[in-house]
């Protein structure tokens, strides 16, 4: 049997082999959305609240912190649409950290359904804006000097920010259970 005879089907967060450079660019982010989430699964609240080292990081705060990434990004960097709760509360003048730090009074259910509807709404507003007018766009995030970003920006923004905070939940992870790897099971899905 030839290489070409074998079938083989990707799981839905693989990235395509060869596709345009919104299909990839969200192939990409969706790729380390399913693995960030893999890494935090299925864990009680002790689990979400281990660290590493000297570092104050867990993985229940990379999932609040995430979930706050996931809201400005595709709301206020996009659209200028604010906050909402539990964001707006914060004085993130007084507390830069209150994302991370705060995790360790939520419940896993709280923590795993903030991230959870933070991306659903993120999938919704991002595949919306691309339809609307692509990655060259210019969104509602402005510079000082009054230069607009791309839709483009935003998203690798993100890539990058999931790409960093995914590292640490690599290592936080395999600290809790000794759960090791680059990307889910093909049959995973998040708990």
């Amino acid at each position: 049997m030839a290489d070409s005879d074998v079938s083989w089907e990707a799981p839905a967060w693989e990235p395509p082999l060869a596709g345009t450079e919104a299909e990839h660019l969200t192939g990409a982010l969706e790729r380390l959305r399913a693995t960030f989430r893999w890494k935090t699964d299925g864990l009680d609240s002790a689990g979400l609240r281990v660290r590493v080292g000297a570092s104050s990081l867990t993985l229940g705060g990379l999932l609040k912190h995430l979930a706050r990434v996931e809201e400005q990004c595709f709301g206020t960097k996009l659209s200028g649409t604010p906050l909402g709760a539990p964001w707006n509360g914060v004085d993130w003048k007084a507390d830069p950290d209150w994302d991370f730090a705060s995790a360790a009074d939520d419940t896993p259910a709280q923590l795993y359904t903030l991230w959870d509807d933070a991306v659903a709404r993120s999938r919704t507003e991002f595949d919306a804006a691309l339809r609307d007018g692509g990655l060259d766009q210019l969104v509602h995030l402005t510079w000082p000097d009054g230069r607009r970003a791309s839709l483009r920006r935003i998203v690798c923004d993100l890539i990058e920010e999931y790409g960093r905070h995914t590292g640490h939940a690599d290592l936080l992870r395999e600290a809790v259970d000794g759960r090791v790897g680059e990307d889910p099971p093909a049959a995973w899905r998040a708990a």
